[in-house]
């Protein structure tokens, strides 16, 4: 029987390997909120959501911006893999995903992007209904409670199936992007408690982090992805369905 590692297991080698690495992965996780929190500003501004077709507009582009992301996502977990592995990191492997295989990052992300915003349609309309019409924003709190409810499960459960597709990405590159999520999908068959329960168990740290205004969170959120790293590595070891 495979014994795989323990939350505390996980968390405490990626404690380890976090240690003389923190100016690093805190700084490209620095980096990488300014550049999305730069184009997300500048979006917010030049178009206006007060009127329908600008709604549309404005969520056509950010989901293009969604897609996107994939680029970083992929170079993120390129540096977290390295990290774990015990080779140098750096900043510039951020970017690491503009170079392996973007087209792949981006169609992942666009796919993931894609079901998230079918999930949160409910939300987007009844947060529009409520924007337009101030009067019916009470009687609009309990369907903008649920849709928030809904797209959170839609959320949650995406992060569980496609946990290991941009860890993938890096290691069988040879695969397409419909491959790569089919895979992540059956890796995680039977250990989708295990990554939710360790999701879990990281947020009295994230309460604490949004507690001292986000700064924590410059140290939290690299604990985190390092730990997810640890959990790709611990499952594909046990698991050989990826090869």
């Amino acid at each position: 029987m495979n014994q795989f590692k323990s939350s505390a297991e996980l968390k405490a080698s990626a404690r380890e390997h976090l240690l003389g690495h923190y100016g690093t992965v805190i700084g490209a996780f620095a980096l990488m909120g300014v550049i999305l929190g730069i184009v997300t500003i500048v979006v917010s501004l030049i178009v206006d959501i007060s009127t329908v077709p600008g709604t549309i507009l404005y969520y056509a582009i950010m989901f293009l911006v969604s897609a996107l992301t994939g680029l970083f996502t992929s170079g993120n977990a390129y540096l977290y893999l390295k990290l774990i592995c015990g080779r140098p990191v750096s900043v510039a492997d951020l970017f690491y995903g503009f170079q392996l295989c973007p087209d792949k990052a981006v169609a992942m992300q666009a796919w993931i992007a894609l079901i998230t915003y079918i999930g949160s349609l409910p939300q987007i309309i009844v947060n529009y209904l409520m924007m337009t019409n101030l009067n019916q924003a009470v009687k609009l709190m309990l369907p903008y409670a649920l849709s928030l409810i809904l797209s959170g499960v839609v959320t949650v459960m995406l992060s569980l199936f496609y946990a290991q597709a941009f860890f993938l990405l890096h290691d069988f590159p040879q695969y397409t992007a419909k491959e790569l999520l089919q895979k992540s999908r059956r890796l995680m068959v039977h250990h989708k408690g295990r990554l939710f329960y360790l999701y879990v168990s990281f947020l009295p740290l994230i309460l604490l982090g949004l507690l001292s205004w986000g700064l924590a969170l410059l140290w939290v959120i690299p604990y985190i992805a390092a730990t997810e790293a640890e959990f790709f590595l611990d499952l594909i070891k046990h698991n050989t369905e990826a090869a």
